[in-house]
């Protein structure tokens, strides 16, 4: 299940751009050339100043955006004070430079103030290069999908190595290793910022490192030396046109979309379709291009993870379990044994904030086309009982479908029932989602989509057992547009039952949209949804084996959508999450995000 982790790369500072042209001044001071660095957070800026024939070129990467060669215009600098501009992403920034010309510091604005300072990179590379400096390329292979990984290994003349990791396919550029240690043959480091290790060795020939990498479990994965280094795929916004109305955006999409459907992601020879349906001031649309229909139904995957949060909502507003309580006391007795100190609650399982790694350890897939399948309770309390419960010491957001599929599951428990019973006592049946389940009926089974991996080879639908409160649910357009309007209004919700679940949504959904904890790149996240300050948008993305999905709403406009995509992440990432983001930045008013390939 594709989650938020690639999404979170997206949605930082200085975020929007990448250009070819640059942007040039009159050099004052010929010594503030130079290569310059500085984190903020998960984001990474490399600011590039370069002279020539008396004049400076200023360039920024934003890594995690999967962007170079973002130009700087409007440039100024008098050899001491300094002011430029990026035009499509609507920033600025202002400053000084120090006497020696290491630092650059001053306040910058992109919809809200803030103050950057970098500093000169003076790191100088060695005359005698290690056996492992250059580039490396491998695959990695997890839950379905495969992606390439691409590392950068340098010396400097002190004797230090330092490296880079790419994550080709989702974008994810320039994050940078630590504790990268180097012994003939052994060679490791750490990648802090997704909380991953790699450990292996060089191989005599010196062509190949071969080892593990290990993020949630370990994983094999072997590179192979490369001449040269791959690019990531640079997309460029499309001109901004005035709000889109929801009832004009098929035919403006249709424009959008038409070299995605003659050639790209949504062409005939591909199998492929998407279906979208959107809500504005209660206007609604559906509407299909390629191979699916309006009413096709899809899997979901993560998007799942929405109503795990509701249905724990739900019972917290029923008096039924309380956010603080420990996950531990739901499940059954002598599961896990009550740790020292503070534990995993509800709360943290649904803010991933529990600690708890993206998948359980002990996940070894007979078959890798369906890789939940045959992950039961007993592989699953078998890890809990090694794993433990206890809440690490100020746990961040770490994004877990393994967490949402014990909460999943452990609600389950406590409340009597199939998380499948639960799903349609608590949500499905009171908002009359008819289609939105996990056991397709035989007319279901009809309309269900046929599935394909990113190259556009048929798939297996998934299976998810022990997990499936994680990404198992399946649904369709309306269906979704039924449940996003809910969110969007929570108080003029009419259930069509009078049940307990019934009396109570309403106050459900208010509570889950409770922003609670920080999510990484200045979003937060509530019970499962998370917010995007830069939309004023709620939104999730789901992804499985042979479907994408990606979810929005935004109450202060009054509208929302869905995309349902029946492949999986591609070499250019996650086309639902692009063509989502594309339709909120039309209906905005906003750049948007090209949807060529």
């Amino acid at each position: 299940m594709e989650g938020s982790s690639h999404k979170l790369q997206t949605l930082s500072l200085l975020c929007a751009v990448t250009a070819l042209s640059i942007a040039t001044g009159l050099v004052q001071r010929p010594s503030v050339a130079g290569d310059y660095a500085r984190s903020l957070g998960s984001l990474h800026i490399n600011l590039h100043i370069k002279s020539n024939q008396g004049k400076l070129t200023w360039i920024m990467d934003s890594p995690n955006r999967g962007a170079k060669s973002i130009p700087w215009n409007d440039f100024q600098f008098d050899g001491q004070t300094f002011s430029a501009a990026v035009h499509a992403a609507n920033s600025t920034w202002m400053g000084m430079v120090d006497a020696e010309s290491n630092h650059l510091t001053g306040p910058g604005n992109q919809q809200q103030s803030f103050e950057l300072k970098v500093n000169r990179d003076t790191s100088q590379p060695t005359s005698k290069p290690s056996p492992v400096d250059g580039v490396w390329l491998g695959t990695l292979a997890a839950g379905g999908v495969s992606l390439r990984i691409q590392i950068e290994v340098n010396s400097d003349s002190t004797g230090h190595q330092h490296c880079t990791l790419d994550s080709l396919d989702q974008h994810a550029m320039d994050l940078k290793c630590e504790n990268v240690k180097f012994s003939t043959p052994d060679f490791s480091f750490d990648v802090p910022a997704v909380k991953g290790h790699w450990k292996g060795t060089i191989a005599s020939d010196g062509k190949s490192l071969n080892g593990t990498w290990t993020q949630a479990h370990p994983l094999a994965l072997n590179f192979s030396r490369q001449k040269v280094g791959i690019a990531s795929l640079v997309i460029e916004d499309d001109p901004a046109m005035a709000p889109v109305q929801v009832t004009d955006l098929q035919a403006v999409l249709e424009k959008d979309l038409a070299r995605a459907l003659s050639s790209g992601q949504l062409a005939p020879s591909t199998g492929a379709g998407v279906t979208i349906g959107l809500v504005q001031h209660g206007i609604r649309r559906i509407f299909s291009y390629g191979a699916t229909q309006p009413d096709s139904i899809f899997e979901i995957g993560s998007i799942t993870k929405t109503f795990t949060g509701l249905i724990l909502a739900q019972l917290v507003e029923q008096n039924s379990v309380n956010l603080s309580d420990p996950v531990r006391v739901l499940l059954p007795p002598g599961t896990v044994s009550k740790p020292i100190g503070a534990e995993i609650t509800l709360g943290d399982l649904a803010t991933q904030h529990s600690g708890l790694p993206r998948l359980p350890t002990n996940l070894n897939p007979k078959d890798k086309k369906n890789p939940y399948a045959d992950y039961t309770t007993v592989e699953l309390y078998a890890f809990l009982a090694k794993q433990g419960l206890r809440e690490p010491a100020n746990a961040g957001f770490l994004y877990s479908n393994l967490g949402f599929g014990l909460l999943g599951h452990a609600l389950s428990l406590h409340a009597g029932m199939s998380y499948e019973t639960l799903l349609k006592e608590q949500i499905t049946d009171p908002l009359g989602l008819h289609d939105t389940t996990i056991s397709l009926s035989p007319e279901q089974k009809k309309r269900f989509a046929q599935g394909h991996d990113p190259n556009h080879n048929r798939t297996e639908a998934w299976d998810l057992s022990v997990l499936e409160s994680a990404g198992a649910i399946r649904s369709t357009a309306s269906d979704m547009l039924s449940y996003l309007e809910a969110n969007l209004h929570p108080e003029a919700v009419q259930p069509e039952t009078r049940s307990e679940a019934a009396r109570t949504l309403t106050a459900a959904l208010k509570l889950q949209h409770e922003l609670r904890a920080d999510a990484g790149g200045g979003m937060r996240i509530g019970l499962g949804w998370l917010w995007e300050p830069e939309f004023k948008s709620y939104w999730h993305n789901g992804g499985t084996g042979g479907f994408s999905s990606f979810a929005f709403f935004m109450p202060d406009d009054d509208c929302a959508g869905v995309v349902l995509f029946n492949t999986t992440l591609g070499p250019s990432g996650s086309f639902a999450d692009r063509l989502g983001e594309h339709i909120r930045q039309r209906l905005l008013g906003k750049p948007a995000v090209s949807l060529s390939d």
